[in-house]
């Protein structure tokens, strides 16, 4: 049975599955990798998944060896910063509207990703052609879009921390405004969107507590019975579980969730 562990791919930080074998491995070792465009360097982030091998989408990726000094001073060479400028330059003159980011050789220097970002599609035939003839190696050329921009680009959040997806999502997580909806957060884009220009991926980080939370409590507007009498739901907190009442003489109380009395009502989807 292949013992598995994931890894994190460059520059993007996809999380791969790889075969071991018997390599002894730890989290923050580097590794060299068997992919379809040659070795490559990946960051051992889980030294054993527990993952069955059917629920996989993609094969395994195989681990040659960890990575020796010699192979981790090859990363560190400055030819990925030339042939991003090279791939700029004959973008420019072609007048491509695109927007190249990130060089990427992989180990032996036989294959160059750049990544670029665009509006709309590109026809880079030419940009490829050139490329391949002024760099001597395979060219790929792959469109990225706006959350994998923020993460090649990183930056600062709303929250003041370093992007996540810079630090450490290795896949995006499903996000809607319905999200923001259930944590009860203004709608408003300044408030709900990130850097990327889409929605932040955060509100799903505890989105099934919240709706969770939610369904043990009363609704706004519903009545309540509380040690200082019938009361009407003004509002809810989930993370504090407590609730905010109005009461019959119209002062405003927030009490815990567990004081509160009322009548259940199925929630319908």
């Amino acid at each position: 049975m292949a013992k598995v562990v994931g890894v994190r791919s460059q520059p993007l930080g996809k999380l791969l599955y790889c075969d071991a074998s018997d390599i002894p491995l730890y989290s923050g070792d580097y590794v060299v990798l068997d992919t379809a465009h040659g070795l490559d360097l990946a960051k051992v982030t889980v030294p054993e998944a527990k993952i069955q091998l059917s629920d996989l989408t993609e094969p395994l990726v195989s681990v040659v060896r960890q990575a020796q000094p010699e192979d981790l001073e090859k990363a560190q060479r400055d030819q990925e910063g030339k042939a991003l400028a090279k791939c700029k330059e004959i973008a420019a003159k072609l007048s491509l509207k695109m927007k190249p980011l990130r060089a990427h050789y992989n180990l032996d220097g036989s294959h160059l990703t750049i990544f670029f970002s665009a509006q709309e599609r590109v026809d880079f035939r030419g940009l490829i052609r050139n490329l391949r003839r002024s760099l001597k190696t395979m060219v790929e050329l792959r469109q990225i879009g706006a959350r994998e921009v923020a993460k090649l680009v990183s930056g600062v959040g709303k929250c003041g921390y370093p992007l996540c997806c810079q630090r450490f999502l290795t896949d995006f997580p499903s996000v809607s405004i319905r999200m923001a909806k259930e944590q009860d957060l203004p709608l408003s884009p300044d408030k709900i969107t990130g850097i990327c220009g889409r929605t932040l991926c955060c509100l799903a980080y505890e989105n099934k507590d919240y709706i969770a939370m939610k369904e043990k409590m009363p609704r706004p507007g519903q009545g309540v019975s509380t040690p200082f009498g019938e009361a009407k739901v003004v509002s809810v907190s989930p993370i504090k579980e407590t609730i905010s009442v109005e009461l019959e003489d119209q002062t405003i109380k927030e009490l815990p969730l567990d004081q509160l009395a009322w009548e259940r009502i199925k929630k319908h989807s």
